[in-house]
């Protein structure tokens, strides 16, 4: 990913924004011999803390095998994407595409022990079922354990993160505040992309607002 000086996120943004309640992203492995890469779109659970990401699949999905002859995988979450139109953007009228997108660059484990799957497990349905605490993995008890052998924990540790937020911030603030009203438009409009335009919005101008007190605070 092709990351410009004006549009690089740092942690403290990248964080946040994850924070907000992005948990699904698209984890990539290196295939085979002549094989392009292993893709599987998945809910994860990040703890920024440990340096680590946790998620489990079936046990005959393809990535698996895929890590175990290649344990460097990158997990991807992107959003608040949008196609800003040339004529939005002035000379030379060149068309281009909004969206953030945080890349971690991992090494994985596969985790396969029983007490350590249901250790996982009990991770991820904390941060997504919080609402039903009674509801948790015990290895021998109940049916969540007895599906324990049909499926892989992974955890990821992180090497490496990588953050873009691509929303014209090498523009003028008046050009960009133009570009914000025409995405309030699309947002408005018909059609299941409404959301998305809504949301490139909110990330351009709270990218803009960033940019005004990083500028306030170094004059």
């Amino acid at each position: 990913m092709l990351i410009r000086t004006w549009d690089r996120g740092d942690e403290q943004e990248w964080r946040a924004w994850l924070a907000e309640g992005r948990d699904f992203g698209l984890l990539a492995a290196n295939g085979g011999p002549d094989e392009g890469p292993v893709l599987v779109p998945t809910h994860f659970l990040l703890d920024a803390d440990r340096g680590e990401i946790l998620l489990h699949l079936a046990a005959p999905n393809p990535l698996l095998a895929a890590v175990r002859a290649d344990p460097h995988v990158t997990l991807a979450v992107t959003d608040g994407y949008a196609f800003a139109p040339g004529h939005w953007r002035g000379s030379p009228g060149t068309p281009t595409s909004y969206y953030a997108s945080v890349h971690f660059h991992c090494t994985a484990e596969i985790v396969e022990s029983p007490a350590a799957k249901a250790e996982l497990l009990n991770r991820q349905l904390a941060h997504f079922q919080p609402e039903t605490p009674e509801v948790r993995v015990v290895p021998g008890e109940g049916e969540l354990a007895r599906q324990l052998p049909g499926m892989r924990g992974l955890r990821l540790s992180v090497r490496e993160v990588r953050a873009k937020f691509k929303y014209d911030d090498k523009k003028r603030p008046k050009e960009q505040h133009a570009i914000a009203d025409l995405l309030a438009e699309r947002a408005e409009g018909p059609g299941r992309a409404r959301d998305q335009y809504a949301g490139a919005r909110t990330q351009l101008l709270r990218r803009h607002q960033l940019r005004t007190a990083a500028a306030r605070t170094s004059g």
